[in-house]
Protein backbone atom coordinates (compact mmCIF):
# COMPACT_ATOMS: atom_id res chain seq x y z
CA UNK A 1 0.00 0.00 0.00
CA UNK A 2 1.00 3.72 -0.72
CA UNK A 3 2.05 5.70 2.46
CA UNK A 4 0.31 9.25 1.95
CA UNK A 5 2.52 11.87 0.94
CA UNK A 6 2.60 15.21 3.23
CA UNK A 7 2.73 18.51 1.42
CA UNK A 8 3.08 22.13 3.49
CA UNK A 9 2.33 25.25 1.77
CA UNK A 10 1.85 29.04 2.23
CA UNK A 11 -1.96 30.83 2.81
CA UNK A 12 -2.78 34.13 3.66
CA UNK A 13 -5.66 33.62 5.94
CA UNK A 14 -5.94 30.62 8.16
CA UNK A 15 -9.74 31.00 8.09
CA UNK A 16 -10.06 31.12 4.39
CA UNK A 17 -8.17 27.84 4.32
CA UNK A 18 -10.60 26.19 6.58
CA UNK A 19 -13.64 27.31 4.78
CA UNK A 20 -11.86 26.30 1.43
CA UNK A 21 -9.94 22.90 2.49
CA UNK A 22 -12.16 22.39 5.10
CA UNK A 23 -15.77 23.48 3.78
CA UNK A 24 -15.74 23.25 0.04
CA UNK A 25 -13.37 20.20 -0.44
CA UNK A 26 -14.21 18.81 2.66
CA UNK A 27 -10.87 17.48 4.32
CA UNK A 28 -11.45 16.90 7.88
CA UNK A 29 -9.25 19.23 9.85
CA UNK A 30 -6.40 17.53 12.10
CA UNK A 31 -3.81 19.34 14.44
CA UNK A 32 -3.65 23.52 14.12
CA UNK A 33 -1.72 26.72 15.74
CA UNK A 34 -2.46 29.99 15.68
CA UNK A 35 -0.05 29.36 12.42
CA UNK A 36 -0.78 26.03 10.74
CA UNK A 37 -3.80 23.52 9.95
CA UNK A 38 -3.35 20.57 9.10
CA UNK A 39 -5.96 18.70 6.70
CA UNK A 40 -6.88 14.87 5.39
CA UNK A 41 -6.81 15.69 1.95
CA UNK A 42 -8.07 12.03 0.52
CA UNK A 43 -5.72 10.49 2.89
CA UNK A 44 -3.03 12.66 2.19
CA UNK A 45 -1.57 15.11 5.17
CA UNK A 46 -1.76 18.63 4.05
CA UNK A 47 -0.56 21.87 6.19
CA UNK A 48 -1.79 25.43 5.55
CA UNK A 49 0.92 27.52 6.97
CA UNK A 50 0.57 31.00 7.27
CA UNK A 51 2.55 33.20 5.49
CA UNK A 52 1.20 36.98 3.89
CA UNK A 53 4.19 36.76 1.01
CA UNK A 54 3.58 33.97 -0.83
CA UNK A 55 4.98 34.27 -4.51
CA UNK A 56 2.92 33.97 -7.48
CA UNK A 57 2.97 30.97 -9.63
CA UNK A 58 4.24 30.35 -12.78
CA UNK A 59 2.43 28.82 -15.65
CA UNK A 60 3.99 26.33 -18.41
CA UNK A 61 1.99 24.91 -21.75
CA UNK A 62 0.54 21.71 -21.37
CA UNK A 63 -1.97 20.06 -24.31
CA UNK A 64 -2.74 23.30 -25.36
CA UNK A 65 -3.64 25.09 -21.98
CA UNK A 66 -1.44 27.53 -19.46
CA UNK A 67 -0.78 25.22 -16.46
CA UNK A 68 0.06 27.08 -13.53
CA UNK A 69 3.19 25.88 -11.66
CA UNK A 70 3.80 25.21 -8.65
CA UNK A 71 0.49 23.39 -8.07
CA UNK A 72 -0.25 20.13 -5.88
CA UNK A 73 -3.97 17.81 -6.04
CA UNK A 74 -4.66 14.47 -6.16
CA UNK A 75 -4.92 11.67 -8.75
CA UNK A 76 -8.72 10.33 -7.73
CA UNK A 77 -11.36 7.84 -9.59
CA UNK A 78 -13.33 8.31 -11.76
CA UNK A 79 -16.13 8.55 -10.28
CA UNK A 80 -14.40 10.93 -7.24
CA UNK A 81 -13.43 13.43 -9.57
CA UNK A 82 -17.04 13.50 -11.38
CA UNK A 83 -18.49 14.52 -8.09
CA UNK A 84 -15.60 16.90 -6.57
CA UNK A 85 -16.09 18.95 -10.66
CA UNK A 86 -19.87 18.69 -9.94
CA UNK A 87 -19.29 19.99 -6.35
CA UNK A 88 -16.98 23.16 -7.12
CA UNK A 89 -19.12 24.17 -10.08
CA UNK A 90 -22.48 23.80 -7.64
CA UNK A 91 -20.51 26.14 -5.68
CA UNK A 92 -19.09 28.27 -8.40
CA UNK A 93 -15.62 27.56 -8.24
CA UNK A 94 -13.56 30.10 -10.83
CA UNK A 95 -11.69 27.35 -12.67
CA UNK A 96 -8.08 28.11 -14.36
CA UNK A 97 -8.72 25.28 -16.13
CA UNK A 98 -12.44 23.99 -17.03
CA UNK A 99 -12.67 20.37 -16.02
CA UNK A 100 -12.18 18.39 -19.38
CA UNK A 101 -10.41 15.48 -20.75
CA UNK A 102 -6.51 16.06 -21.44
CA UNK A 103 -4.75 13.82 -24.39
CA UNK A 104 -7.97 12.42 -25.19
CA UNK A 105 -6.78 9.24 -27.33
CA UNK A 106 -3.59 8.85 -26.43
CA UNK A 107 -1.25 7.23 -23.54
CA UNK A 108 -1.86 8.94 -20.37
CA UNK A 109 -5.74 10.52 -21.54
CA UNK A 110 -7.33 11.66 -18.26
CA UNK A 111 -9.63 13.97 -16.76
CA UNK A 112 -8.19 17.38 -15.39
CA UNK A 113 -9.32 20.72 -13.61
CA UNK A 114 -7.23 23.54 -12.13
CA UNK A 115 -8.57 26.22 -9.88
CA UNK A 116 -7.08 28.09 -6.77
CA UNK A 117 -7.35 28.32 -3.44
CA UNK A 118 -8.66 31.76 -1.64
CA UNK A 119 -4.90 32.79 -1.17
CA UNK A 120 -4.09 31.68 -5.02
CA UNK A 121 -2.23 28.19 -4.67
CA UNK A 122 -2.54 26.52 -7.85
CA UNK A 123 -4.40 22.86 -7.65
CA UNK A 124 -5.00 20.10 -9.94
CA UNK A 125 -7.61 17.48 -9.48
CA UNK A 126 -7.32 14.64 -12.08
CA UNK A 127 -8.29 11.04 -12.66
CA UNK A 128 -7.78 8.17 -15.09
CA UNK A 129 -10.02 5.69 -16.40
CA UNK A 130 -7.21 3.17 -16.45
CA UNK A 131 -5.21 3.72 -13.47
CA UNK A 132 -1.95 1.59 -15.42
CA UNK A 133 -2.02 4.96 -18.02
CA UNK A 134 -0.57 7.40 -14.38
CA UNK A 135 3.03 6.64 -15.70
CA UNK A 136 2.78 5.20 -18.74
CA UNK A 137 5.16 7.24 -21.57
Amino acid sequence: MARPFHLAFPVHDLAAARAFYGGLLGCEEGRCSDHWVDFNLFGHQIVAHLSPTAAPAHHNPVDGKDVPVPHFGVVLTMADWEALAARLSDAGVSFGIPPHMRFKGEIGEQATMFFRDPSGNALEFKAFADDAMIFAN
